[in-house]
């Protein structure tokens, strides 16, 4: 009698005629797979299924696979993070996976694992686990270990196998960057063993697999070389230097736990085994690998508030072609739509197309895919798309005059439905709007400088502004892979309003003596991903300094910002402000001051932003504190690690407190 099926929620097993086992991870109740509680224990009941079943002679291989049309697994569930708050229990969490992971290594028949979609963290370290990996090679399917961008690394054994399947160089670099790589870039690297055209060629590839007893071969002997001594220390030294280009040990500890961990026992998988518990489970119980999981689920939060239904918009128009104009139409051709963008003037429209070429060679891949996004790229002087057009986004001067003829023209001229936006960044919504004959049509889309690289997008509603407009904007921001953030309208929104005061502490700090090195030290001590003066010279100061007296900053007009701006000393594109610039780069300082000085300045620059946040949040600029937290980290880059700036400090009131009561 065969044995007896397990009764599952979030998985399906089957056996065919052949004699293969399939095994469908299909998570009850959820949109993509992620590995939670129910599903791990599920895949242990199907272990135990198959162990039994290989030795009675009753399956020749089993085959992993998702029941999901979109994705694999994209890893653990980390809304059940927090049931392991501490290293035992973490300790104790990872011990079970592992010994489930070993047992499938162990299975006497060919275990096979089928990918398509996303296959990330814990999915790819289950993935390893098995005998033999196939993936298709679809646009969709990724693969990687995103680990580090939560403040840890792969802690289910991933770090042994993967270096034992791709070599230390290899598999190093994918956990120490987070990067998502394409099928046939995992495949060279080795951590995949084959490559199929579409998902549709997955399971007979599969099949085939199983039948012809398939194993990964593991890295070649000449990678194998590269773990012992001298080379490996050489390499760690290499790879930490590397890090720290990027970021530091005491912000960002798990990339450097990753790197002694390789140099002490690359060349020893058992010693590696247990010391990638021991190293992985203070970082999993530390704050900063608890504040990045904020943030994540901050992202979250934000796709989650676009309507995922209705307004799907495929034609944009942009009026205005300077650098936010032009990288606004780009940006949404990268990401599948078709935009015109006009301007009245035709050697800046060349410049636009021309850099937006220049962004397509880096996000699209192959010259069909280049070319199709040029194609759909349109120049329009005249305006003669704005009929077809969903989305109509005016990005011209800063003028109110100007803005309110412009819009007067496109409301006569737009079909009935598309969504008529300002991506101003400074005048409130309900003045561009007088002129309209339907003022509750107008919403602000705010972008942010460069488009391409800063992930947040400010969705604001003016006073008069229709709730169905604000969520079309919202729709259209999530479309174009941004996270839109719902603002109300009030002079500089929420970023730029939160981030004015800190930039203007700098101004008068500099102004009092402080070094202009010491101020942009202590910003970056803190977190900040760039200090404050060299941001200033990098966006412009005059546009700095024109923020800063629109925003009633508070600073003296007589201020270093103002007399730079008055001897026409701009910042990078003049070659001078703050700094001096030579090719592209400022001209630092060598002062090197005391950790403790850039430590007490550092919360003092960031206090006028933190209580900027708190009176933003008073008047509901936005919704709750998660939303003040979400927008100044993906707008501003204020230090993930922390959390966000009100729950910083919140933590910060609420150790004091502890404090004291000790």
């Amino acid at each position: 009698m065969p044995t007896p099926l397990p009764a599952l929620h979030d998985w399906r097993l089957s056996v065919d005629y052949e004699g293969i086992a399939w095994a469908l991870m299909d998570r009850e109740g959820e949109r993509v797979n992620s590995m939670g509680r129910r599903l791990t224990e599920e895949l242990g009941e199907i272990v135990k299924w198959a162990e039994t079943a290989a030795i009675h002679g009753e399956i020749k291989g089993l085959v992993v696979m998702s029941g999901k049309p979109t994705g694999f697994l994209v890893g653990a569930d980390i809304r059940e993070f927090s049931r392991f708050a501490t290293e035992p229990q973490v300790k104790e969490v990872v011990k079970e996976t592992l010994g489930l992971f070993d047992r499938i290594e162990k299975l006497p028949v060919p275990v096979v694992v089928a990918i398509h979609g996303f296959c990330l963290g814990g999915g790819l370290e289950l993935a390893l686990a098995c005998h033999y990996r196939i993936a298709d090679r679809e646009e969709g399917t990724r693969l990687g270990f995103p680990e580090v961008k939560l403040g840890i690394f792969p802690g289910l054994n991933g770090t042994v196998r993967s270096i034992q399947v791709a070599g230390p160089m290899d598999a190093m670099t994918a956990m120490l960057t987070g990067r998502m790589l394409r099928p046939a870039a995992a495949k060279a690297m080795g951590l995949i063993d084959q490559v199929v055209p579409t998902h549709h060629n997955l399971r007979w590839a599969a099949r085939k697999a199983v039948l012809q007893k398939r194993r990964s071969k593991g890295a070649p002997w000449w990678k194998q070389m590269m773990l012992k001594q001298p080379v490996r220390s050489l390499l760690a030294k290499q790879m930490r230097a590397k890090t720290a280009e990027k970021v530091r040990e005491d912000h960002y500890p798990a990339p450097y736990r990753l790197i002694d961990l390789f140099e002490q026992y690359g060349d020893d998988p058992a010693r590696m085994r247990a010391a990638e518990t021991e190293i992985f489970a203070p970082l999993m119980a530390s704050d900063t690998s608890r504040n990045l999981r904020r943030v994540f689920m901050l992202s979250e939060m934000l796709k989650d508030e676009a309507p995922k239904n209705g307004f799907k918009p495929k034609f944009v128009h942009v009026v205005g072609a300077g650098t936010m104009g032009g990288d606004i139409a780009a940006w949404c051709v990268v990401c599948g739509m078709q935009a015109s963008l006009q301007d009245l003037d035709e050697g800046q429209l060349k410049k636009a197309l021309a850099r937006a070429k220049l962004l397509f060679t880096r996000q699209l891949r192959g010259k069909a895919a280049i070319d199709a996004a040029v194609a759909r790229l349109i120049a329009d002087p005249k305006g003669k798309y704005i009929k077809h057009a969903d989305v109509v986004i005016e990005a011209i001067v800063e003028k109110l005059d100007v803005k309110q003829k412009l819009f007067h023209d496109l409301e006569a001229e737009m079909k009935p439905g598309a969504v008529l936006a300002t991506n101003t960044s400074s005048l409130s919504i309900e003045d561009i709007a007088k002129p309209l004959k339907d003022p509750g049509r107008l919403v602000g889309i705010h972008f942010f400088n460069p488009v391409a690289q800063l992930p947040l997008v400010e969705v604001v509603r003016g006073e008069r502004t229709r709730e169905e407009e604000v969520r079309k904007a919202t729709a259209f921001v999530a479309a174009i892979k941004k996270l839109p953030l719902i603002v109300k309208s009030c002079p500089g929104f929420l970023v730029n309003r939160v981030l004015t005061p800190y930039m203007m502490e700098a101004v008068r700090r500099y102004a009092e003596g402080t070094p202009r090195d010491k101020i942009d030290q202590a910003a970056l001590k803190f977190g900040m991903p760039m200090g404050p003066l060299e941001l200033m010279d990098l966006v412009g100061l005059d546009i700095a300094n024109k923020v800063g007296a629109e925003l009633g900053s508070g600073t003296p007009q007589d201020n270093p910002l103002s007399r730079l701006v008055s001897a026409g000393k701009l910042g990078k594109k003049t070659g001078e402000g703050f700094y001096l610039w030579e090719n592209g780069k400022p001209k630092r300082g060598e002062t090197k001051y005391d950790n403790a000085e850039l430590d007490r300045l550092g919360r003092e620059l960031i206090k006028p932003m933190l209580d900027e946040c708190e009176r933003a949040l008073a008047d509901g600029i936005v919704t709750n504190e998660d939303h003040v937290d979400a927008g100044v980290i993906f707008g501003t880059g204020f230090a993930p690690f922390r959390g966000g700036p009100l729950h910083y400090r919140r933590s910060q009131e609420a150790a004091a407190t502890a404090a004291q009561a000790a």
